[in-house]
């Protein structure tokens, strides 16, 4: 058992996530760590990078650029929508999460950015795209 963190280690870490202006937007503090193994892809590059060579008790801020994070904000991925092509039961409101399913038969989860008279902005960006998120690690265990 190697007492810092490598590639293939199953590790639990407690973290707060924040933007550069320090709005929190994600945080286990107060609950469970977050369970993941490095080189599997389950998080985000920079945060499974920043796990590397930690040793259990550690702890590091480090600012993860969108690059290694959830990507640059695409504009391609926000496309209006004609308001007829919404069923009836709903009624768009900013910020609403829907499902739309594409020409190919899959599933993208979008958000209303905007709306109109005639039509609905949808993006289906993450909601992180874009960002420079900074990250409180602490290393709980590895195993």
């Amino acid at each position: 058992m190697s007492s810092s963190v490598q590639n293939g280690n199953t590790i639990k870490v407690h973290y707060t996530g924040r933007f550069e202006d320090g709005m929190v937007f994600d945080s286990s503090m107060g609950g469970n760590p977050l369970e993941f193994t490095l080189g599997k892809h389950e998080v985000i590059q920079g945060f499974e990078h920043a796990a590397l060579g930690m040793s259990v008790g550690d702890t590091k801020t480090v600012s993860i650029e969108p690059k290694d994070a959830y990507g640059d904000y695409n504009e391609n991925l926000v496309v209006d929508m004609p308001r007829e092509y919404f069923p009836e039961e709903i009624s768009p409101e900013v910020g609403m999460r829907l499902i739309i399913v594409d020409n190919n038969g899959e599933e993208l989860p979008v958000v209303v950015s905007e709306i109109h008279d005639e039509s609905v902005r949808l993006d289906a960006n993450h909601p992180l795209a874009g960002k420079k998120l900074i990250f409180d690690i602490e290393l709980v265990d590895i195993h």
